[in-house]
């Protein structure tokens, strides 16, 4: 025999409906009123406390001050990328390449931009000829030597003149030493280059390339230098004061921690001066290995020259710069600061 359900009339369909509420209902919305602004009061408030408003004072300073500099280096970076062709640089560099290792070096003041521009255009040299030693020395000292950062260096230290030319002996020592130790050591079995086009595309707007060369390198730099401004604005105010004794207090490892915090924080080279400066419990020396280290060695250059030239490569490259850039540093600056 078959039964059939009926379904529930209205009354009942109603009082079901009902049940599935809670009693306590209008407690929940009381809280989902309530509980909201009581958070916003809680964040204000602690927004309002000295520690805070010291980070962000730190941080909007730093950005602030690191921004024009950001925007004018990235767009010569840009303007060369896309109306300077890239055989200009190899008809300045002498055939022998002992000698074309420091003229690449100085050459790298004419690439005013961001450390990740001279990745792409060492490839690119070492593709069209240039000895391997010559384009790495080039690439080491471009990001480092050039006037934007100079002159970016020179305002974030007013008081400190001879930083500027500490940071350009220190940076540009160690871009033509480490272009002789690759004529030395390298080997070629380390070195995978791979073929990327840059400059000027036949058949291609050159604005449009500027374009769009300018807006990814600010972009993307741009995102490193507000990244760098909050770490450096935390590390005044969140670390301890006996911490930052420990290694203020020794020269030597002063030294190795700021090269160290350089390549964790990897800001751009055009913003690291004005970082550099807010870590005034630090030495002058170890200062400017901050800023030496920063634009040759951290963790955005390592990935890009391993994705570039092979893991292989990377490695040893990367560690033998950051060696070298800390003793240049720790010799330039014991003379001349």
């Amino acid at each position: 025999m078959q039964t059939t359900v009926e379904p529930p009339r209205a009354a009942e369909a109603e009082d079901v409906a009902a049940a599935g509420w809670p009693r306590s209902w209008p407690l929940l919305l009381l809280g989902a009123a309530v509980l909201p602004g009581l958070l916003l009061f809680s964040v204000g408030r602690w927004l309002d406390s000295p520690a805070v408003q010291a980070w962000r004072t730190v941080c909007l300073a730093i950005t602030t001050q690191a921004l024009p500099f950001l925007l004018l280096g990235t767009a010569l970076s840009g303007a060369i990328n896309a109306f300077v062709p890239a055989r200009v640089f190899t008809r300045i560099l002498p055939k022998r390449a002992a000698f074309a290792v420091p003229v690449a070096g100085v050459a790298g003041v004419v690439l005013p931009g961001c450390e990740c521009a001279s990745v792409p255009v060492a490839n690119s040299l070492i593709g069209r000829g240039v000895t391997p030693a010559a384009a790495f020395a080039f690439l080491l000292s471009a990001p480092a030597i050039n006037p934007v950062v100079l002159t970016a260096t020179a305002i974030a230290f007013p008081a400190s003149p001879v930083m500027v030319l500490a940071r350009l002996l220190a940076s540009l020592a160690t871009a033509v030493v480490m272009g002789w130790l690759w004529l030395w050591l390298g080997r070629e079995e380390w070195l995978r280059p791979v073929a990327r086009h840059t400059g000027h595309q036949p058949g291609r707007s050159r604005w449009t390339e500027f374009r769009t060369g300018f807006q990814h390198d600010f972009l993307h730099a741009g995102g490193f230098l507000v990244v760098g401004a909050m770490a450096a604005a935390t590390f005044n105010v969140a670390v301890p004061r006996s911490v930052l004794d420990t290694f203020a207090g020794s020269p030597w490892l002063s030294v190795l921690f700021l090269a160290a915090l350089a390549i964790i924080l990897a800001v751009c080279s055009e913003a690291d001066a004005f970082v550099a400066s807010s870590l005034t419990g630090f030495s002058p020396t170890a200062r400017l290995a901050f800023m030496v280290v920063g634009p040759m060695v951290d963790l955005k250059l390592i990935a890009l020259q391993a994705g570039t030239f092979g893991r292989a490569f990377a490695a040893r490259f990367s560690a033998a710069t950051t060696v070298v850039a800390v003793l240049s540093s720790a010799l330039i600056g014991a003379v001349l600061l």
